[in-house]
């Protein structure tokens, strides 16, 4: 979604809450989406991330969100709040904003980039732990994209901008076509945890995959986008295909819930796992005990010759 949000904060600027008067030096922005802005500032030597808006009512509803996800104890998630007020923009304009920790991480992408492809199954894994329990506190996140996913040291991930965040059984707050089931024909964005599921498997496409599924969207008409397209590039990838019988039921929606399809990830690793710890001595067992012939005999013809 593209955003008509035009103010911007300049590094180094300094803004002040009109109401509590907390102090924040803006650092740098960190992203954009359709309902406002977060940039990176600092408060008393500590980073936080801002989230400005454009309509105070929308953010309102993001940071009751917020609060309701920070009473259940289920999630397991601290409070991302940490202040909520109103600033005037350079442009003279008054804008609502709150401040949340600051999660230090990449995006998914780059993470992948930085450290290889092998950490997708480990960060995978993680991200729908991450799901697992938003799902079984009564949310569904909704706008599940790679930009809303940061991956810090050892594949630990934390998801961010949750203006999506829906209570399940009402209809999607904000979402991305692309990630969206509706968008493939393949039911409602009525809140449910099929939903996350369903973005959950055009984001692993997204990763590996970008290319042809641009392709897609550009070649297809609406009315003939379905997840069989979405298949066929899964089962066609090197990278995908160990996992394409798993996007194969999530995209059919048959996962009752994270905490399943997790479960079913995990197996998949655990298969990996082990057809790679069998078929790989074949020629590497056969040249270690080559080498282990080798020098015992050349440690004997020494021994021998010393003697």
């Amino acid at each position: 979604m593209t955003t008509s949000f035009k103010v911007d904060l300049r590094r180094g600027m300094v803004v002040v809450g009109k109401w509590k008067q907390g102090r924040y030096r803006v650092e740098r922005l960190l992203g954009e989406g359709a309902n406002g802005k977060v940039y990176l500032v600092q408060r008393d030597r500590s980073w936080y991330a801002m989230k400005l808006g454009l309509d105070a009512l929308d953010l309102q509803s993001e940071i009751n969100v917020l609060q309701s996800i920070a009473k259940q104890k289920q999630y397991g998630q601290e409070s991302f709040l940490f202040d909520v007020d109103d600033l005037y923009g350079p442009d003279g304009k008054e804008y609502p904003f709150y401040i949340m920790r600051y999660v230090l991480g990449s995006k998914l992408d780059d993470y992948l980039k930085q450290h290889g492809s092998e950490w997708f199954p480990l960060v995978g894994l993680n991200l729908l732990g991450k799901l697992t329990k938003l799902h079984q506190a009564g949310w569904v996140f909704g706008d599940l994209k790679v930009e809303n996913v940061l991956v810090a040291d050892y594949g630990h991930v934390e998801l961010v901008d949750f203006g999506g965040v829906t209570a399940a059984g009402k209809a999607v707050r904000q979402f991305t076509e692309i990630y969206d089931r509706g968008y493939w024909n393949e039911g409602s964005r009525s809140a449910d945890p099929s939903y996350d599921l369903f973005s959950f498997g055009v984001l692993c496409i997204q990763l590996h995959e970008p290319k042809r599924l641009h392709q897609l969207t550009v070649e297809l008409l609406p009315q003939n986008r379905s997840a069989m397209e979405l298949i066929q590039i899964a089962e066609s990838s090197s990278v995908l295909k160990p996992v394409a019988g798993w996007l194969r039921k999530a995209f059919a929606g048959q996962y009752s819930d994270a905490g399943e399809a997790s479960a079913a990830w995990r197996l998949l690793m655990h298969r990996r796992d082990t057809h790679r710890s069998s078929a790989t001595p074949g020629w590497l067992k056969g040249l270690a005990a080559l080498s282990a012939v080798l020098l015992g005999t050349s440690v004997y013809w020494l021994i021998r010759n010393v003697l």
